[in-house]
């Protein structure tokens, strides 16, 4: 019989497959049919900080040529935050109530600052882990880069003091020091970090010359970096690792674990092919693993990282030259 369950983050999932943050995974609706469908956990919409900020900046300014200030202003930005918290809060309750796999909490954050308390009213709504969606953008040229990664540690440390629930992180992969970043990161005390952030990314109209958003869905190709990445850094931190972005169909979650991630997110692939897809892939994956005879996926977890394979150079820059160099044209 095929197992195909698998510990990830302190979590107990019965496959690899996680729905990751959407708009899917905003409502209890959408929960229930990623968990009828065979998700193994799902990653609620994350709670943006700047996003409470906007909202009560906006209802700050009616519009109509009232504006509030002093006391009026603070009760109204009050007001707003507290719906808002308290929208996510129900959200984490009702999903606890009604479905049996883990829900992730998810935060995307910028700052150490107020937010890192709400964390601890997400565990006591019930969530199974919390999610940090961190990236601070490197933009200010008078701001160094260990200063930045100082910020990431500061974020860590306020929220684990609020929370004893797994935390992972969700991170980028523009580090000057990917991997030793990744290793103090893991080192602090989270369960997971989960490989990579995909970013809003600005394009330009050149008709109405203005900036638009580019392509808001991954494709199978950009599952090479985080593949490569969870290849380099299995066996090497001290938490699990989770591959998003470019995961679509069984062979990027089987690809996933052989590089060491213990879990693969999959979301924009849910958009194209319906939540139903998750029991496509998951027939894949039994398929392949009874064709190689493996009877659990962590018979096969990590097996093509780096330190498991023959030549590690082959997850380093040398092997692009020499495919190229081979080539005829």
């Amino acid at each position: 019989m095929t197992d195909l369950s698998i510990l990830y983050a302190g979590l107990e999932l019965k496959n690899p497959v996680i729905a990751g943050s959407s708009p899917i995974t905003g409502s209890l609706d959408g929960i229930r049919e990623l968990e009828k469908n065979g998700a193994a956990a799902v990653v609620l919409k994350s709670l943006f900080e700047e996003e409470i900020l906007m909202e009560a900046d906006s209802m700050s300014d009616s519009g109509s040529g009232v504006s509030y200030q002093g006391e009026a202003e603070d009760y109204l930005n009050y007001y707003v935050r507290q719906n808002s918290v308290d929208a996510y809060l129900k959200l984490i309750g009702d999903s606890k109530k009604n479905v049996s796999i883990p829900v992730i909490a998810s935060i995307n954050c910028v700052s150490d600052r107020e937010w890192t308390s709400f964390a601890s009213r997400v565990q006591d709504a019930g969530a199974d882990a919390l999610e940090l969606n961190m990236f601070i953008l490197p933009s200010d040229p008078n701001q160094k880069g260990e200063d930045l990664e100082k910020l990431y540690f500061a974020i860590v440390k306020k929220v684990l003091e609020q929370v004893s629930i797994p935390v992972a992180l969700k991170i980028h992969s523009y580090f000057s020091g990917m991997a030793n970043m990744a290793a103090s990161l893991s080192s602090t005390g989270i369960k997971g970090l989960v490989l990579f952030n995909r970013f809003y990314s600005p394009d330009m109209d050149l008709n109405s010359m203005e900036i638009t958003s580019s392509g808001v869905y991954s494709t199978p190709e950009e599952l090479a970096m985080p593949l490569r990445w969870t290849g380099i850094l299995y066996d090497r931190v001290n938490c699990d690792l989770a591959v998003s972005t470019g995961v679509h169909d069984s062979s990027g979650v089987i690809k996933s674990v052989l590089a060491g991630a213990a879990a693969a997110y999959v979301v924009t692939a849910l958009y194209k092919m319906g939540t139903g897809h998750i029991g496509t892939m998951l027939g894949g994956i039994e398929k392949w693993m009874k064709g190689k005879g493996y009877k659990s996926c962590t018979e096969f977890r990590g097996l093509l990282s780096q330190r498991q394979i023959r030549d590690p150079q082959l997850y380093e820059r040398a092997q692009f030259m020499k495919h190229f160099s081979s080539q005829k044209w």
